[in-house]
């Protein structure tokens, strides 16, 4: 079975990588030729110059998989489509926003092509991993591609049986689940993305307060701008938070993969010092966030991640200004220097 990879970014060469190791031949171009040079050298992949030199290297019918930032997507599968035919596949695997993936199917069918939307999650591990795949489109490609999935996806030993699963497992504990139509898979991996996002930062807003459990040991200013502690008594525990990350990781019931990588950074910079805390946000969890709100489905936890985004970005600053302004207005409160703040 053959597959064409155009995008050989972090995980774009692991999808090519793994399918190598599954007996798939690969076809790789990237616009960086150095990147499609080192999977030529590696032995993992064919190399390609364009998209259009990729699509000559494969056998009909072809499934080109298309893995660049969402802002490239669209291009880039129009622009290999062109060189693409009846019956062929052309995905896209990045986290694009699902109502134009019901928009380019639709483009693409009348000329007799399908398109796939697969929304992709495992990132730079996903190579010993493997990958979990939310796969949206018509039912023929996607069996078709079956070889593909179960190569990419991490497989059913990767987790336990849930309890009363018996029987044959299914694609999902496989770790791969055609969702629905054209667009499912990304609207399914963009409810994902938004989940993670409130998860990270449930876990980064308990962090911060175990910092700050010492808060009552340091000397705090006594004025009319700053809270009085009622016990300092309450507030005098000098955590090691990187202690208490590993002791979580064993038993708890908030352990995770996301705390097993927090454990790690911690462990190798406790005070994160190398980061700033401005947390960037690529689109999903916005687009999660509007997607519920014409649903009107509540999910003020994710609105919250989201907006604590915005926020860390100085994105507040302006509105912060203004409420330091009416304080001074209405009470004559007048701001205290950043380094005194507690």
């Amino acid at each position: 079975m053959q597959l064409g990879m155009i995008g050989l970014g972090r995980m774009g060469a692991n999808l090519v990588r793994r399918c190598h190791r599954a007996g798939i031949e690969c076809v790789a171009y990237d616009h960086d030729l150095d990147a499609v040079d080192t999977l030529v050298n590696e032995g993992v992949a064919i190399g390609a110059s364009s998209a259009e030199d990729l699509v000559s290297k494969l056998d009909g019918p072809r499934a080109v998989w298309v893995m660049v930032p969402a802002a490239y997507a669209g291009a880039a599968v129009m622009d290999v489509a062109k060189h693409l035919g009846q019956n062929d596949i052309v995905i896209d695997g990045g986290n694009s926003h699902y109502p134009l993936d019901i928009e380019r199917a639709d483009v693409l069918a009348e000329r007799g092509i399908y398109y796939l939307d697969v929304g992709t999650s495992g990132g730079v591990f996903g190579l010993e991993r493997g990958f979990c795949l939310m796969i949206g489109g018509e039912p023929e490609p996607v069996a078709r591609l079956e070889p593909v999935w179960k190569a990419l996806a991490p497989g059913v030993k990767s987790a336990g049986r849930t309890r009363g699963r018996v029987g044959k497992p299914d694609e999902a504990e496989h770790g791969y689940l055609h969702c629905g139509p054209p667009g499912a898979g990304h609207f399914v991996k963009m409810v994902h993305n938004g989940i993670e996002y409130a998860i990270m930062q449930a876990y980064a807003e308990g962090f911060g307060l175990l910092d700050k459990a010492n808060v009552g040991a340091t000397d705090r200013e006594v004025d009319a701008e700053t809270a009085p502690l009622a016990d300092p008594r309450l507030f005098q525990y000098d955590l090691d938070t990187t202690a208490v990350a590993e002791v979580w990781r064993r038993g708890s019931v908030i352990g995770s993969w996301l705390l097993d990588l927090t454990a790690a950074a911690l462990h190798e910079n406790p005070a994160l010092d190398n980061f700033e805390g401005r947390v960037s946000d690529s689109g999903e969890g916005r687009w999660t966030v509007l997607a519920a709100v014409e649903a009107g489905a509540p999910v003020p936890t994710i609105a919250d991640a989201l907006f604590s985004r915005f926020a860390s970005r100085n994105n507040a600053e302006f509105g912060n200004k203004v409420l330091s302004a009416m304080r001074s207005e209405f009470g004559g409160h007048k701001e205290k220097p950043a380094e005194e703040q507690a």
